[in-house]
């Protein structure tokens, strides 16, 4: 089985922030972590309405910052940015299927459309920093172009370090089963990632010589999937996470903004629990930070 360092927690968008990975320290003080996706326009001009782009992650850890856009220059100058904010690695967006990225913007998953575009990119990175670069990609934009396997070659060339590969095309974007190729004569590592959920779902992608393991949407609810990955019990004390990750994010985003976006988050957590409807719709329904705690606690029973 992959090592604790093998196992990635996935670039999510709008559940990998700050908070979110604190909590995901809490279990696994040493996977690697990858950052929500960053604009490069956005984290170059220093967009103060993002705060992400101020976030400095000496402090957190093995964490990798990714970054998404289509602008050769202005990517080498984000990864330079987050190099110095103290992220450990830099991996670039060549997978995200959202057409406000992979269309209107031409970044994401469309680069894998323009594999001339993707190597100037990766080229660039490479050259702007010290630290290693990655990139995360699917199979392809569809069926009639599965070429992850020319895009990985490009980004060997590139000096890219390693890859995460997602086992679908664009076009199903999260439909469908995940189907991982082989990876075995690859000429960088390939982390597998899509549809990893427990330690058996880990088996295929070892015998298909995957390097690693990153994990997206299982996460959802669950920091501690990691670590029960190997071996640790579901915690018994949920409904205090709940209360700390909630605390994290007041901390982070401030009262105002942290309460309707933690409202997924408490959803996440309550997932298949008895009365998780009825707890689902107080929680849309509340509007301050001590309503949210009342309901947490009156849900996780805690006095």
């Amino acid at each position: 089985m992959f090592s604790k360092n093998q196992i990635f927690v996935a670039p999510l968008a709008g559940v990998t922030d700050r908070p979110f990975r604190r909590m995901v320290r809490k279990f696994s003080p040493d996977a690697p972590l990858v950052t929500e996706m960053i604009s490069c326009h956005s984290l170059v001009g220093a967009h103060k309405n993002c705060l992400r782009n101020f976030d400095n992650y000496n402090s957190e850890g093995n964490v990798g910052a990714q970054i998404f856009g289509a602008d050769v220059a202005l990517m080498a100058d984000a990864a330079r940015i987050l190099q110095d904010a103290g992220a450990k690695w830099i991996d670039i967006n060549m997978g995200c299927p959202v057409p406000k990225v992979a269309t209107r913007a031409g970044a994401g998953a469309y680069l894998m459309r323009d594999h001339v575009l993707a190597g100037k990119i990766m080229s660039a990175v490479v050259r702007a920093v010290e630290i290693p670069v990655s990139v995360k990609t699917r199979l392809g934009w569809d069926e009639e172009h599965r070429d992850w396997r020319e895009l990985v070659e490009i980004a060997a060339d590139s000096g890219v370090r390693f890859m995460a590969l997602h086992g679908r095309t664009r076009a199903q974007l999260y439909l469908g089963k995940s189907q991982l190729p082989d990876v075995s004569d690859c000429p960088i590592p390939i982390i597998a990632n899509g549809d990893i959920k427990t330690a058996d779902d880990l088996v295929v992608p070892e015998s298909l010589g995957y390097s690693g393991a990153m994990i997206g949407r299982a996460m959802l609810g669950r920091p501690w999937l990691i670590a029960q990955l190997h071996g640790m019990d579901v915690p018994q004390n949920i409904g205090e996470i709940v209360l700390e990750h909630l605390d994290c994010a007041i901390e982070y985003y401030g009262e105002k903004t942290a309460v309707p976006m933690f409202r997924k988050h408490a959803a996440w957590y309550s997932a298949g629990m008895p009365n998780s409807s009825e707890f689902r719709i107080k929680v849309n329904q509340t509007e301050s930070a001590d309503a949210l705690k009342v309901a947490i606690r009156e849900f996780w029973g805690i006095i």
